[in-house]
């Protein structure tokens, strides 16, 4: 099952339209937009493996090690550093008292619903490689 499958990019775009969904009614139902902050994570937690951890090719070697490979583990901590950051911003705000538990729950369940999705392509999208 490739992911040029219309039955994975269909289950893939209801997992995102549910998370995006679960997102705008963490809001909405409890009256708050502050939880919205988490959706300029959401833009924010891919760029910087886009911009250091996705280069390819060699490098120079420096003891044993490429100048590269700095780069690349650099994106991925700054990525893994800012996905933190879709879980405690409403956690933060929720110890705060300024959204309701209500309104934390449905946060990271929308957390949650994108990072499976994320994950589910991520699968589908490593399967394709081996057939080219």
């Amino acid at each position: 099952m490739a992911i040029q499958d219309s039955r994975v990019i269909l289950v893939l775009a209801i997992m995102f339209t549910t998370g995006a969904l679960l997102q705008l009614l963490g809001c909405v139902l409890f009256n708050n937009w502050w939880p919205m902050l988490v959706g300029i994570m959401y833009v924010l937690v891919p760029m910087p493996y886009l911009f250091f951890g996705s280069s390819n090719g060699d490098g120079y070697a420096l003891y044993g090690s490429t100048i590269q490979s700095g780069w690349v583990d650099a994106g991925k901590f700054l990525t893994g550093f800012s996905a933190v950051g879709s879980v405690a911003i409403p956690a933060i705000l929720a110890h705060a008292k300024i959204i309701t538990m209500g309104a934390l729950i449905m946060e990271l369940a929308a957390a949650m619903v994108l990072g499976a999705t994320v994950l589910t392509y991520d699968y589908f999208n490593s399967k394709d490689i081996g057939f080219f």
